[in-house]
């Protein structure tokens, strides 16, 4: 387990650890590490306009100050598991980890492990909970990695008395005791939105496959559940594939190979988390397919196939306001809050549709170029 304990670096120089990262993928177990929210489009077109180009580039806002809110305590140690490790959740650490240096500015400290496993469990999941339930946090956190199974487990924890509130891509299931929420609350939309772009790029015909991720994730199913609504909206259109990736590229790829094999003419290809559009675009690279993708997030490899034409078009989150406004009201619950004036009892943070044209402004703003 690692803690990560409040340092003097600046946001610009943990980025650029992250994107050092980053560009080598997923790796094993480890961690690194307000305002409304809802989804944005940057239209596509031949070239971005300047309000497009502020639009792509406010798709991840890293100009963020704490609020003026009055910690009662010098020290706050937190604990948050999420479900996989991957670089998607080490950009929501970012965000913590300025969450973290603000507050050490006015002499609080904050300390957290922030851990995952190497594939998404909810049995592991559960594990690290009661694990966690038993150690001295002020508050423990979790990015739901089933929520019909790992809901329960966090009602029976409020009721213990520990203060859990989940964070990041995935809420607990409705009616859960968990306190607040921080992430996407728009996961459904997102996967509507994606897929009506591809649905009017198809010229609304043609068969299409799914790629969902992790099975039980609520943000990988909602947004799936998203594509399949919206495809059923048209007679011409059809669902030829589902196949869940278990958020890995590697397994991504072998199922989009799988399925474009068992379709060779197929349109197109839904992506519902951060991996499976570069195992897609790999596999449509490599086999001479037309199919057209749309998929989620930020992955390197995923913008430059956007910027190439490859994939087209992606739903970027903004994983570092994730991240920051998950420490900020960790602080108020853990000095006894609940959600009203203070903070909402969801923080919905924004997910921004972006297409070619946008790809290289995205890739320059988070790893400093296209290469």
């Amino acid at each position: 387990m690692k803690r990560r304990s409040a340092g003097k670096c600046i946001a610009a120089i943990m980025l650029s650890s992250l994107l050092a990262f980053t560009a080598c993928g997923p790796g094993g177990e480890g961690g690194n590490g307000s305002g409304p929210g809802g989804a944005g489009t940057a239209e596509e077109g031949n070239g971005a306009s300047p309000d497009e180009e502020a639009s792509v580039k406010g798709a991840v806002d890293f100009d963020h100050e704490l609020d003026d809110y009055k910690p009662l305590k010098d020290h706050y140690n937190f604990y948050f598991t999420y479900k996989t490790v991957h670089p998607w959740w080490d950009a929501v650490a970012l965000g913590m980890e300025e969450a973290q240096r603000q507050y050490l500015e006015k002499g609080i400290t904050i300390t957290y492990e922030y851990m995952a496993p190497a594939a998404a469990s909810a049995e592991d999941q559960i594990e690290r909970l009661h694990k966690a339930e038993k150690e001295d946090y002020d508050v423990i956190g979790v990015d739901v990695a089933d929520d019909a199974v790992i809901s329960p487990v966090l009602d029976e924890m409020c009721a213990s008395g520990s203060k859990v509130m989940t964070f990041s891509s995935s809420d607990a299931a409705e009616g859960c005791r968990r306190i607040a929420y921080v992430g996407n609350t728009h996961n459904y939309e997102d996967g509507a939105d994606l897929t009506e772009a591809l649905c009017k790029k198809l010229g609304y015909k043609g068969q299409v496959a799914v790629l969902v991720g992790s099975k039980g994730a609520p943000c990988h199913e909602d947004r799936a559940r998203g594509a399949r609504d919206t495809i059923a909206k048209y007679a011409d259109m059809e669902i030829v594939a589902t196949e869940y990736d278990m958020d890995s590229v590697d397994l991504a790829y072998e199922l989009s190979m799988k399925i474009l094999k068992e379709h060779p003419d197929l349109d197109g290809i839904v992506c519902c988390n951060m991996s499976n559009p570069v195992g897609a675009a790999r596999a449509v690279t490599e086999s001479g397919s037309g199919a057209v993708i749309v998929g989620m997030d930020h992955d390197r490899e995923a913008l430059q196939y956007l910027r190439d034409g490859v994939i087209y078009c992606l739903g970027v989150q903004d994983c570092y306001s994730i991240g920051f406004d998950t420490i900020q009201i960790a602080v108020k619950i853990a000095d006894g809050n609940r959600p009203g004036s203070l903070f909402p009892e969801k923080t919905d943070e924004i997910t921004t549709v972006i297409y070619q044209k946008d790809a290289s402004i995205m890739l320059d703003l988070l790893y400093g170029g296209g290469s």
